[in-house]
């Protein structure tokens, strides 16, 4: 593994985005008084940018599968969507909380691997579907 100073500063901006990312997300759902909020998803995306940076890195020697890690992530964040989810009076609650655990746990995976515009993409049009979808569209 080879460190240079512009690829630790690179990095440091990949997880700083992420938990900007993740804290515009977590801004909407705590706007509406949900569970998993500001702090939540911001360590959400931190982690998962943390997470593919990592596997990405580790990737470079030919016996490690950098995609394996990112998987990991993924099955891990279903336990922390899970648990966000609970069954209420004979309805299940908290299923946009988990998906915006989920979705945030992909954009830190989409910008840790490098891919800025589509993470910042994916951010805003998450934004829009909590917020504007909800509170303009009665479904």
């Amino acid at each position: 593994m080879e460190y240079s100073f512009t690829s630790v500063v690179l990095n440091i901006v990949k997880v700083l985005i992420s938990m900007l990312c993740g804290g515009l997300i977590g801004l909407e759902r705590a706007r509406d008084r949900k569970p998993a909020g500001i702090r939540t998803l911001m360590l959400v995306a931190m982690g998962s940018a943390l997470f593919m940076i990592v596997s990405l890195s580790l990737g470079t020697d030919s016996r490690v599968d950098p995609s394996r890690i990112a998987a990991q992530v993924v099955t891990g964040i279903g336990f922390l969507g899970a648990g966000a989810i609970i069954r209420e009076r004979g309805s299940v609650v908290g299923m946009t909380t988990a998906a915006s655990i989920w979705v945030t746990a992909a954009i830190g995976l989409t910008i840790g691997a490098g891919f800025f515009i589509e993470g910042i993409f994916i951010t805003i049009v998450t934004y829009l579907v909590l917020g504007w979808l909800h509170r303009y569209i009665n479904i």
